[in-house]
């Protein structure tokens, strides 16, 4: 695994990730930085807390989703990192910035979509604040429980690399709107009510997973935070992932491959996954979770992350907020 000397997690590149490593850097005894989840002991196991902002105009517009589809993405994407560790959630908080006129039924349609979220997950809202801005905002703060929480850093060479799900649909729809467009259902169903995969990242750490991330920068932004964290060079084979169908349409009228538009797209809450060589049991995962579980690269020795379509290494790039 890679750490600094005060036992920070290595990170990928990128604007936003230079920012965080200079915002370490001022925090005196920070220790354990730059994982899905802070995770610290308790009681025999191990409590993971996190917390995620959506903005309104960078992540969401009230254009395209309702104000409970706003809450209930807020909190899935907060719990998707719950996911990644492995970790049963417990709890959330949601602090809510509203502009001053706004009508207090969309504040009170957002909360719902909150509830529902964290009761669909098994948590309980415990508390929040809320504000007046500019535009909405909805921070969550989510706490959990792992028995034995799954970081980024364990990945070794010999693991193979599997992904939940499908890649593409999140962009898919978020394409169609910026076009003046509606998107297909299942599209607008991926961006508006994304589902937090908790039951699956527990499935992976019982059965051996070694590194864990979730996809909420895209397969192209996130495997090189897998990456640097373990210490070791990944190979993704783009010609095996598994693509959402509503994909197909946009990457066609981007005259891209369907394969870089999905590994480029943010937001799908998949989990990434390091797992053993001899793991062989993706349809005991699909019988379990009710999802794919797709081999889509491996683990060597070295650093950074190779992308290859045909045989042919291939230059991706992941969301970038700062871009």
């Amino acid at each position: 695994m890679t750490r600094d000397r005060s036992g920070n997690l290595a990170l990928g590149p990128g604007p936003e990730f230079d920012r965080i490593r200079r915002i370490i850097e001022r925090l005196p005894g920070a220790h354990g930085l730059g994982d899905d989840c802070g995770v610290f002991p308790h009681g025999g196991e191990f409590i993971a807390l996190s917390t995620d902002v959506s903005v309104e105009g960078v992540h969401f517009s009230l254009d395209w989703i309702d104000a409970e589809e706003v809450g209930w993405r807020a909190t899935a994407a907060a719990l998707s990192d719950l996911a990644a560790e492995a970790a049963q959630p417990i709890g959330i908080l949601a602090a809510v910035t509203m502009p001053a006129h706004a009508p207090e039924s969309d504040l009170l349609d957002l909360m719902s979509g909150v509830g529902a979220a964290a009761k669909h997950a098994g948590a309980e809202v415990l508390g929040g604040d809320l504000s007046t801005g500019s535009a909405w905002s909805v921070t969550v703060t989510v706490v959990g429980r792992a028995r034995s929480p799954i970081a980024r850093r364990g990945a070794v060479p010999g693991n193979r690399v599997w992904v939940t799900g499908v890649l593409g649909g999140t962009r898919a729809a978020l394409g169609a709107w910026q076009q003046g467009k509606d998107p297909l259902p299942g599209a607008r169903t991926r961006f508006a009510h994304p589902e937090p995969r908790i039951e699956a990242g527990v499935w992976l750490a019982q059965r051996g997973a070694r590194a864990m991330i979730d996809l909420s920068d895209g397969l192209a932004g996130d495997v090189p935070h897998l990456a640097a964290a373990s210490n070791v060079a990944i190979t993704i084979d783009l010609d095996a992932l598994p693509i959402a169908v509503e994909a197909q349409a946009q990457a066609k009228q981007l005259d891209i491959p369907v394969q870089h538009f999905a590994a480029e797209g943010g937001e799908d809450y998949e989990l990434l996954v390091a797992l053993p060589r001899e793991f062989d049991d993706a349809s005991g995962f699909t019988r379990a979770c009710g999802l794919p579980l797709t081999l889509i690269g491996v683990v060597a020795e070295g650093s950074g992350v190779h992308f290859l379509m045909s045989g042919a290494p291939v230059e991706l790039r992941g969301y970038n907020h700062f871009r």
